[in-house]
């Protein structure tokens, strides 16, 4: 198996920096062999796709918005890690949805980070998830994502 590092540069990506936190909280906190992260938002070189899925946000614009929040919360995880390669497994993703009235497919949303973790880890990548839909999140986001990984 390949490093998770040698997997995001063969996806054509690499982790960005550790978001800012927004309000008072850790982006992440390490417990023991397991790190947990605060939620993150699809952030990407400081544009923020933000409105309601269903809405102004389509679903494949809305899953493409979970990857990148993924991506940030792995940032925040390696950085408590000390590195992407430190990271043995994800235990646990909770993706929320900010969803337009009638919109139910939030599942195929989530999969856009469920599927970026499992093209990283391979099977270390397979986890536990909830995907909710929700009237509004932070900042307007259309997502955001939460990790707990294994070390």
């Amino acid at each position: 198996m390949s490093k998770p590092s040698d997997k995001l540069k063969a996806l054509g990506t690499s982790l960005p920096d550790v978001a800012t936190p927004v309000g008072s909280y850790l982006p992440a906190l390490r417990v023991g062999d397991l790190v947990y992260t605060s939620g993150q938002l699809p952030l990407h070189d400081g544009r923020l796709t933000t409105g309601l899925v269903g809405g102004p946000i389509d679903e494949k614009a809305a899953t493409a918005a979970a990857r990148v929040a993924c991506l940030n919360a792995l940032a925040a995880v390696a950085d408590i890690a000390g590195g992407i390669d430190a990271i043995t497994g994800i235990v646990r993703v909770m993706v929320f949805v900010a969803s337009s009235d009638g919109f139910t497919e939030q599942a195929a949303v989530a999969n856009g980070a469920s599927d970026l973790l499992a093209e990283i880890f391979d099977e270390q990548g397979r986890h536990v998830r909830s995907a909710v839909g929700v009237a509004v999140l932070p900042k307007n986001a259309c997502v955001e994502v939460e990790l707990v990984a294994s070390l």
